[in-house]
C-alpha cells in the first residue's frame, strides 16, 4: 500500500483518515452505465497484477451480490454530473470499500489511475509477485482535476522508428501520469510512418533511409545499416482506439511544407524540379533542416489533399498538426515556378509563399470541421479563427497567437524539450541542448504573465517534446522522458503556485516512491544519482552544444 502523500501528479485536495479498505478474492468492482470502459480497465490492470477476481456487481455495496461474506468490501465507479469534465472524487471508507465519481469517464478513469497509485508500486505489474501480498487502499477522501485542458506528450517516430507496442506502451505511462495528448510526429525528412493506400510509395521508398548519423548533428559517427518502419493503417487504428480506451487524444503530424525529404525522395514531382534533380534524392540520413521543401505547386496540394483525406479517416479528433516549421527558402528563391506564384498571387517574398501554404491547408481542414495546429512559424501569414499554434521557440510566438484571439499549447524547447540534456556535466550519453534537469521541469509555468486573464483562456495547456535524433531505442527514449515526464505532469495537471515557490524538496519525496512505479512498468529512467558507467558514452556521440538545441 502507498502512502496517500506519495501521489503524482499532487491532486487537488486530500483529506486522510486512520484506517484502509482491504481488497480480497471476495471483493467486486461496478461500473455505471456508460463506464463499461473504465470498469474493463480497472479490472483488467488490477486482476493481472493482484490475482483477485474482482467480479462484476449489479450495484455499488449491493447486498444480495456479496454472497454473505462479512467481509466484502468493493470499488464503485459512478458518474456524477455535478462535477466538471476530468474532475473525480475517489472516497476510500473502511465501512463502504472505494467509491470513484466522475464529472465523465474520463475523470473517473482519472480517479482510477489514483486509486492505482493508492495500492503501491506492484499494482504496476502484469502478474502478481507476492501471492500472501495483502492489497489495501488507506482511508481517504481525494477531489481533484486537471488545471489544462491539453496536457500532452509529443513522440518524434520519423528521425527513430518506434515499433507499434513501444507507442502502446508509451500511451500506457500517459494515463499513468494523466497526460490526455499523444502528438505523433509521422513524417519528417528522414522517414514517413503512415500508410497513404492511394501512394504507397510513401511507404514503400519513405520509410527506410540507407544509414543513419548516430548521436546528434555535431557526432562524425554513422551507423551503416538501413533504418525505417511504418505504421498500416490498422496500425493507426488500433493505437487511436487504445488511446481512446485510456481518454488519450492522438494529433497526428504531417509536415508541410519543409522537413518534406522523405516524401519527395517517393514522389520526386513534389520537389521543385526546375531547380535540382528530385530523382537522384533519397530519404535523409542526417540532422538539422534539408534544403529539400515541397514545390508549391497546385499538385502539391492535389497530393496532400489525398493524403489529408486519409489521415481524417483515421484520426477522428479535433485537431490536426501540419508542422509549418523551419522551411528552407533557398530552392524557392531559386524557382522560377514558385516566383511566378508569389509574384500570380501578389505574395511579396518566400515568406508569403509558406504563408500561402499554411493558409491553404487551413482552410482546407476548417471546411471539413476539423482544427489545423502548427509550430508558431505558422503566424506569419495569418490565421483562420480556429486555428492553434503549438509554441516552439519560446514563449514568444504563444504570446503573440493568444492576443490574436488564437489557442495556444506552450511547449518552449528551452523547458520541455525532453531531448536534451539532464546535467551539464560530461557524463551524459549525449549531452545536447539546453540543461534541463527535473527541477526545472517542476519550475515551468506554461502561462506566461505577460497575458492578461482574457488572453490566458486561449492557453489550451502545455506539451514535453521527444525528438529522437539522438534516441535510437526506447531505452534512450525512456532516459530522456523519465523522470521529467513526471515532473512536466505535475506541472499539466496540478494547481501549483508561482514557480519559485513549488515545493520542489516535497515532489522528490514523492518521486521517492514513485520510481517504484516506474520500476514496475520498467521504465529505463535516468538515476536520480546520475548515468550508470554502461550510460555514460560521453564526447564521442555528441558535443555539448549550448543554446543549439536539436532541429524540429
Amino acid at each position: 500500500m502507498s502512502s496517500h502523500r506519495e501521489l503524482i501528479p499532487a491532486p487537488r485536495n486530500l483529506v486522510a483518515g486512520s484506517g484502509e479498505v482491504r481488497l480480497t478474492a471476495h471483493s467486486r468492482l461496478y461500473a455505471d452505465t456508460g463506464l463499461e470502459g473504465v470498469g474493463h480497465w480497472l479490472r483488467t490492470v488490477l486482476r493481472q497484477a493482484t490475482g483477485l477476481p474482482l467480479r462484476e456487481v449489479r450495484e455499488f455495496g449491493d447486498p444480495d451480490d456479496t454472497e454473505g461474506d462479512p467481509e466484502y468490501d468493493g470499488i464503485g465507479l459512478r458518474l456524477d454530473p455535478g462535477l466538471g469534465p476530468e474532475e473525480y472524487r475517489l472516497v476510500s471508507d473502511p465501512s463502504s470499500g472505494v467509491l470513484i465519481e466522475g464529472g465523465s469517464a474520463a475523470g473517473v478513469f482519472w480517479g482510477a489511475q489514483t486509486l492505482r497509485q493508492l495500492l503501491g508500486p506492484d499494482a504496476y505489474r502484469r502478474a502478481p509477485v507476492r501471492r500472501d501480498r495483502i492489497w489495501a487502499v488507506p482511508q481517504v477522501t481525494v477531489e481533484d482535476g486537471p488545471r489544462f485542458r491539453w496536457r500532452g506528450l509529443m513522440l518524434d517516430v520519423a528521425r527513430h522508428f518506434m515499433p507499434k507496442e513501444g507507442v502502446l506502451r508509451y500511451l500506457d505511462l500517459m494515463a499513468a501520469h494523466k497526460l490526455n495528448v499523444f502528438h505523433f510526429h509521422l513524417t519528417d525528412d528522414q522517414g514517413w510512418r503512415v500508410e497513404i493506400e492511394r501512394y504507397p510509395k510513401l511507404t514503400e521508398t519513405g520509410s527506410w533511409r540507407a544509414r543513419t548519423k548516430f548521436g546528434h548533428r555535431a557526432s562524425p559517427l554513422w551507423e551503416e545499416k538501413p533504418h525505417g518502419g511504418f505504421y498500416t493503417q490498422d496500425d493507426i487504428r488500433e493505437i487511436v482506439a487504445y488511446a481512446a480506451e485510456r481518454h488519450i487524444s492522438v494529433v497526428p503530424e504531417i509536415d508541410v511544407p519543409g522537413h518534406s525529404q522523405a516524401a519527395i525522395a517517393a514522389y520526386p514531382e513534389l520537389g521543385n524540379t526546375d531547380v535540382i534533380d528530385t530523382t537522384s534524392l533519397a530519404v535523409w540520413g542526417d540532422w538539422g533542416i534539408s534544403h529539400n521543401v515541397l514545390a508549391p505547386t497546385d499538385n502539391t496540394l492535389r497530393f496532400y489533399e489525398g493524403v489529408f483525406e486519409e489521415v481524417l479517416g483515421l484520426f477522428p479528433g479535433e485537431f490536426i498538426h501540419i508542422g509549418g516549421d523551419e522551411c528552407a527558402k533557398e530552392q524557392w528563391r531559386a524557382s522560377p515556378t514558385a516566383q511566378a506564384r508569389i509574384r500570380e498571387l501578389g505574395l511579396g517574398d518566400e515568406d508569403g509563399l509558406q504563408a500561402w501554404f499554411v493558409r491553404h491547408f487551413d482552410t482546407w481542414l476548417t471546411a471539413r470541421g476539423r482544427r489545423l495546429v502548427g509550430w508558431d512559424e505558422i503566424l506569419e501569414g495569418g490565421l483562420a479563427p480556429g486555428a492553434a499554434v503549438s509554441s516552439w521557440r519560446g514563449y514568444a510566438g504563444g504570446i503573440t497567437a493568444a492576443r490574436a484571439g488564437h489557442d495556444v499549447v506552450m511547449c518552449p524547447e528551452q523547458q520541455v524539450y525532453l531531448d536534451h540534456r539532464q546535467h551539464g556535466g560530461p557524463d551524459e550519453p549525449v549531452p545536447i541542448g539546453y540543461v534541463r534537469t527535473l527541477e526545472d521541469v517542476f519550475r515551468f509555468e506554461p502561462v506566461p504573465p505577460e497575458l492578461g486573464p482574457e488572453e490566458a483562456r486561449h492557453v489550451l495547456g502545455t506539451q514535453a517534446n521527444l525528438w529522437t535524433e539522438a534516441m535510437e531505442d526506447t531505452g534512450r527514449v525512456d532516459y530522456q522522458a523519465f523522470p521529467r515526464l513526471a515532473a512536466f505532469a505535475e506541472v499539466a495537471w496540478s494547481a501549483l503556485p508561482a514557480p519559485a515557490e513549488r515545493d520542489f524538496a516535497g515532489f522528490e519525496r514523492r518521486m521517492t516512491a514513485h520510481y517504484g512505479r516506474l520500476d514496475a512498468l520498467g521504465v529505463g529512467y535516468r538515476p536520480p544519482s546520475g548515468p550508470r558507467p554502461w550510460q555514460r558514452r560521453p564526447g564521442v556521440l555528441g558535443r555539448p552544444i549550448e543554446g543549439a538545441p536539436p532541429n524540429v
